[in-house]
């Protein structure tokens, strides 16, 4: 196995954009597979081929330095030659959920002032009605088949005269923005340079022992950062082969790992802990698989998924969509379960990465052991939120990006999530963690998920009040919910309120979005008052 520098310095050095990097891989090996779909496969200098078209049908589209394109759709081939494309002409991809409705996407493609979208026919009338009232109109293409009065993009391509425009790519000039999930209301636009995407995945050739011969399965979708900065670049920064799927699915999961040959794959905490639920028959023996990247992952999750689906590398990490990799767990050990690992790194150990502290509410370090926000230095940070100077100020103090995340560092320099500040409910003085009370009550049997907010109490500070959904076919009541806490947590978390509702509302990563919960007045007039 060559270690993570070794590995980057079997290409040509680059020169910090993303048309350089795909020349560099392409240079040290034109034939190696470089992305596959759905049993289509592109080399490295095919791939080159598909980003020339692209640059060239967008170039006659009127596309422009600067300029921003939409993506409305699931996974697709398309999505990563227009990003590479766009990159090369100095302009940015905005990619965008495709399950937004009209409203939702709307705001983003307004507030990005996109100049076109490319959708699949799934999202086309969304998209539509997305762009409708945005001057001037942005045009639309669609990914798939063409339909009436709405060309795709495979006509765009064939009937653009392929040219090599010339190059607009800088380094540190925007080519992505990431909308944020919009956890505190609207989405915010996180600008990231061509430095930072590639830097992002160098460092992810560091995180996961990236070699040319992996194939990296990515089931995450391409409007986040994770797909974009660990998958895609660290797939470019290693010479290796992205396997891209359109979406995640838990049922296909296991038959897709094997048939593609997959050896490396990203989740979120959703997605392990249903194939850990999923019925073992899916399960299909003899694949590759040897890592996932994630997080959190628990003992259960280690357990089952080195025990039973014989995968033996688990990292955990932590980031943000205006910091992507800013920790770690080592690859090679140690690995504490349940941290956030250490700061990263870059493969090159005269590139500094990650600078990490825990702060006070003046800013002030902590020492170990105590817990505080989170605030981190990184060169792989954005370059601000697209129209908002304000907010992007209120992001940083002295150079420090604050994460408003409350966390705390051990003897060991790994650090343990706690937290959003956000998040904390404060009842007899105490500082209670809503996330913590969610991880109990969500390991009930009976519980699906939970979501634990902070109501005003009578006397001020704040009472616990619980949103539960119960597991299909589950009897629960709300005493057993406050049973259940008390006897794993100190009796000042035992919540008082207890709301069985059908869902949760989510964010578009599948995090469930507090702020709207917190915005139903209505909850603690339907909650049962176990004090009552």
């Amino acid at each position: 196995m060559l270690k993570p520098l070794e590995v980057l310095q079997l290409y040509p050095p680059h020169r910090g954009t993303l048309q350089s990097l795909l020349q560099s891989r392409a240079q040290a090996g034109p034939d190696r597979d470089c992305l596959v779909f759905q049993g289509q496969r592109w080399s490295y200098a095919e791939l080159q081929q598909e980003v020339q078209r692209a640059a060239s049908m967008l170039l006659k589209r009127g596309v422009r330095p600067g300029e921003r394109v939409g993506v409305m759709s699931a996974n697709h081939p398309s999505t990563l030659f227009v990003l590479l494309a766009l990159a090369q002409l100095g302009a940015v991809l905005v990619p965008l959920n495709p399950d937004y409705g009209v409203a939702e996407a709307h705001y983003v493609f307004d507030h990005a002032q996109v100049s076109g979208v490319i959708c699949s026919t799934p999202t086309l009338s969304t998209a539509r009605g997305a762009v409708a009232g945005i001057e001037p109109l942005p045009w639309l293409i669609l990914n798939d088949a063409a339909q009436s009065g709405l060309s795709c993009y495979a006509d765009e391509v064939a009937s653009a005269r392929v040219t090599r425009p010339e190059s607009a790519a800088d380094a540190d000039a925007v080519c992505l923005f990431i909308y944020t999930s919009g956890t505190t209301g609207f989405p915010k636009g996180v600008m990231h340079s061509q430095r930072s995407v590639i830097m992002a995945g160098e460092g992810f050739v560091e995180r996961m022992y990236l070699q040319p011969e992996d194939r990296l399965l990515c089931v995450l979708p391409m409007f986040h950062i994770n797909a974009i900065c660990y998958s895609v670049a660290g797939t470019l920064a290693a010479g290796a082969a992205l396997i891209l799927e359109p979406r995640f699915s838990a049922s296909a999961f296991w038959r897709v790992v094997v048939e593609t040959g997959a050896t490396e794959v990203n989740t979120i905490a959703a997605a392990s802990s249903i194939l850990m639920r999923r019925p073992r028959s899916e399960f299909v023996s003899g694949h590759r698989l040897q890592k996932i990247y994630g997080a959190p992952f628990d003992a259960q999750t280690y357990q089952v998924f080195q025990q039973e689906f014989q995968v033996p590398v688990l990292i955990e990490g932590y980031g943000m969509s205006e910091i992507p990799g800013a920790l770690n767990n080592p690859f090679l050990g140690p690995h504490k379960i349940g941290s956030m690992g250490q700061p990263s790194r870059h493969p090159d150990s005269g590139v500094a990465l990650a600078e990490l502290r825990i702060v006070d509410d003046s800013g002030q370090p902590l020492p170990d052991g105590q817990t505080g926000e989170l605030v981190v230095r990184t060169p792989i940070v954005m370059k601000g939120y697209y129209r908002d100077p304000e907010q992007t100020r209120d992001a940083f103090r002295d150079g420090w990006f604050l994460t408003g995340d409350l966390a705390w560092r051990d003897a060991d320099n790994y650090f343990w999530f706690v937290a959003r500040k956000k998040d904390i409910i404060r009842k007899c003085g105490e500082n209670i963690s809503g996330a913590e009370l969610d991880r109990v009550i969500g390991g009930h049997p009976a519980v699906l998920e939970a979501a634990t907010i902070a109501v005003p109490a009578e006397l001020g500070e704040d009472e616990i009040l619980v949103v539960v959904v119960k597991r299909e076919g589950a009897d629960l009541s709300a005493q057993e919910v406050a049973s259940w806490c008390a006897e794993r947590l100190a009796p000042v978390k035992v919540p008082r309120y207890v709301v069985f509702a059908a869902s949760l509302p989510h964010t578009p990563t599948h995090r469930v979005a507090k702020y709207r919960i917190k915005q139903d007045k209505t909850l603690l007039a339907t909650a049962i008052d176990l004090q009552a």
